[in-house]
């Protein structure tokens, strides 16, 4: 189920949007459905949601939880981001560490799964998740980033979530001139604010054809990250 974001926000200057879709067009002529695009940005991170898909689909996930495999789901979980860069080392090591023991893994894999699956608004599943997370073990760097708190929703469900690497984030926002409101202590207002900056980058590129939040992240790394200058 893909939710419409409306934006709620002050839309930027049309010469700082048409200036990012320059720059993405330059790296990338094809767009959203170029080789090298799909090849550079996209193909990695598709390829991770299909191994979710494959591996932890909601009656996977609910048949393991039934059996109580909650290791074997945090390991799953880790596993298919691991294929991926998404994740800074530490924050890899962080998440793996934080769920080692079955008490912790239990937490882990019934929060990830209320978070995808649950019958809740979006935002509470968002905020009981966070939660989850701030409260899962610390060896020696905490768990709780935004990177860790986007990255599973973003692979199991890129129709709907959206991944958050801040500093890329917030130098894409201010290139766009757009009033991204974010705050290093994760919360729903920042996470909002990502979703209808999405929503606006998915109206300006409609043209390129945007299928998914892969690709819109994919356009926020562009504009924001130094692998790709000005």
């Amino acid at each position: 189920m893909v939710h419409s974001i409306i934006l709620r926000q002050e839309v930027p200057p049309e010469r700082a949007r048409r200036k990012m879709l320059r720059k993405f067009l330059f790296y990338f002529p094809g767009g959203y459905q170029g080789t090298k695009y799909q090849s550079w940005e996209r193909n990695y991170k598709w390829e991770a949601h299909v191994q979710w898909e494959k591996k932890l689909n909601q009656q996977a996930f609910r048949r393991l939880l039934q059996a109580r495999q909650y290791v074997a789901i945090a390991k799953l979980a880790i596993s298919i981001e691991s294929k991926t860069n998404l994740l800074f080392s530490f924050e890899k090591m962080a998440l793996r560490d934080a769920v080692k023991t079955e008490d912790a893994a239990m937490r882990f894999a019934k929060g990830l799964y209320d978070f995808l699956h649950g019958s809740n608004e979006l935002q509470q599943r968002f905020s009981a998740y966070r939660d989850m997370l701030a409260k899962l073990p610390v060896k020696q760097t905490r768990v709780l980033t935004w990177s860790v708190l986007s990255v599973f929703g973003f692979i199991a469900q890129p129709s709907i979530h959206m991944y958050l690497k801040p500093t890329v984030t917030k130098a894409a926002a201010k290139k766009y001139q757009y009033p991204f409101h974010y705050s290093s202590k994760p919360g729903w207002d920042t996470y909002q604010s990502l979703l209808e900056f999405a929503a606006l980058i998915r109206h300006d590129t409609r043209l390129s054809g945007p299928r998914d939040m892969i690709d819109l992240q994919s356009f926020i790394w562009v504009c924001g990250s130094e692998e790709y200058p000005d």
